[in-house]
């Protein structure tokens, strides 16, 4: 693996020779060409000069900086942009450091491994790696990479240590039109019903993790070369439509969840419970049912039912049968 860009690392008055290595590979994803619908020709773009209209070598294409919203450019050579007073042309100077949760997942950009750039570099590096470690801590600076400066995050993971750029903050736009105008109402029975599919979901695995729209656009551009109907796999359909009860839904989640892993749905009085909880406490009691309820606690299974219908006739039965309610 070839390094993108050497600079060092200024850790207080510590410097690290670094090499930096592309962490992602953008080839593996999938890419489309353009083409011409009519006959299949590619459709390319062609560096044209807008004063001549001819097309342009590679060799003839510099950099041109436009101030402002005019038509004025401003030619720049790259003698120019290396004369910039740049201090973090070719290092980057750690400025703070703090804890990985205080960066803002919109900021991350591309991610590069470093390595050492000699071997004045392994010590250095290793003591910056294993403090990051134990001190639980990341580092922030800035750094010029590939004619712009930009914010850098540097952290360890696992014996090498990483940098991830990361955008500027006026690069993140504000939140206007997100959110919604009027807050939902959020029940606690419905909040911990939500955390128990968070429970049953488990880990990522191996097939999670597998790139099967690649695979499928694979098999589509074979079929069309052979002449023949794609094979897919048949996969299942996620349910449609939408959703009017809420809990039901969620309920109904966590046991296709655990249906997926194989496991079988618990049974027994704490289970039935737990499913019932949401109900009793939406149903209101009234004070009948609820004498009626003490009044029939000593009858015998048979007679809870009419007990609970017609609260005179549980006193007769718990009579005859020589037993008192209390």
């Amino acid at each position: 693996m070839r390094p993108t860009a050497k600079f060092a690392i200024s850790f207080g008055l510590v410097t690290i020779p670094v090499a930096a290595y592309n962490a992602t590979e953008s080839s593996a994803s999938v890419s489309f060409v353009r083409i011409h619908t009519k006959d299949g020709g590619r459709v390319r773009n062609q560096p044209v000069c807008s004063l001549e209209g001819a097309e342009v070598s590679p060799d003839e294409i510099g950099r041109g900086y436009r101030p402002g919203d005019g038509d004025t450019v401003v030619p720049l050579s790259d003698e120019d942009l290396e004369a910039l007073p740049l201090p973090t042309a070719r290092t980057l100077t750690i400025l703070a450091f703090v804890a990985g949760g205080d960066i803002d997942p919109l900021q991350l950009g591309k991610g590069y491994y470093l390595g050492i750039d000699g071997p004045a570099a392994a010590k250095p590096y290793v003591l910056l790696r294993d403090a990051m470690e134990r001190h639980q801590r990341v580092g922030l600076g800035k750094i010029a990479l590939h004619g712009r400066e930009t914010l850098a995050m540097i952290r360890p993971m696992g014996d090498v240590l990483v940098m991830q750029q990361l955008l500027w903050p006026h690069q993140i736009r504000p939140l206007q039109g997100v959110l919604p105008e009027r807050e939902a109402p959020v029940h606690a029975n419905e909040v911990a019903a939500a955390e128990a599919l968070m429970d049953s979901f488990g880990g990522l695995s191996e097939e999670d993790v597998h790139d099967h729209y690649r695979e499928a656009l694979e098999e589509l551009v074979a079929a069309k070369l052979a002449d023949r109907e794609p094979e897919f796999e048949t996969g299942e359909e996620p349910p449609a439509g939408r959703v009017m009860d809420l809990m039901a839904a969620l309920q109904d989640s966590v046991r296709a969840a655990k249906r997926s892993r194989g496991e079988e749905e618990e049974t027994g009085p704490a289970t039935a419970a737990k499913k019932t909880a949401g109900r009793k406490s939406a149903e209101k009691k009234t004070p009948a049912k609820t004498a009626g309820a003490k009044k029939t606690a000593g009858t015998t299974a048979g007679t809870k039912k009419a007990a609970a219908k017609k609260p005179a006739a549980a006193k007769k039965t718990a009579g005859r049968g020589g037993r008192r309610a209390g």
